[in-house]
């Protein structure tokens, strides 16, 4: 093997570990985005959580039909910030889906609260009319 040929490996190592660090990046800017109930940083994110994982997919298929990312042609160190964003990734996805789901069941219970008082309100009455809030599009 080349030092050119090991240098393939070895780039695609350091672009996957970038994508995972990238995509964790924006995990935590939907979390907070979520938090501060800001629906066009949310969308944002989601738009670049979409296209990094389309770029990792896209990764992973050259790994697989090139020679493949062979773990004893990566240095030890970047295997070991390889295997310690995937556990952070991972981490952050499993608090990523709770948030969601919280955060769906938040919404389901307002609408339905909402449609509660639907008789009791008129439509277009009072100061703030059609102004509705994040969680009543949803």
């Amino acid at each position: 093997m080349t030092v050119a040929d090991a240098t393939i490996p070895e780039s695609l190592a350091a672009e996957h570990l970038e994508l995972l660090r990238a995509l964790a990046r924006e995990l935590e800017r939907a979390m907070s985005a979520i938090v501060a109930d800001d629906i066009a940083e949310f969308e944002d994110s989601i738009a670049q959580q979409q296209a990094l994982s389309l770029r990792l997919t896209r990764l992973v298929e050259q790994q697989n039909h090139s020679a493949g990312l062979d773990p004893e042609g990566i240095d030890a160190g970047l295997k070991q910030q390889m295997r310690a964003a995937a556990v952070a990734l991972d981490s952050l996805n499993r608090r990523y889906a709770a948030l969601l789901q919280h955060a769906g069941r938040s919404v389901a219970m307002m609408v339905s609260l909402f449609r509660s008082f639907q008789g009791e309100f008129r439509e277009g009455a009072g100061a703030g009319a059609h102004h509705a809030t994040w969680s009543c599009q949803v």
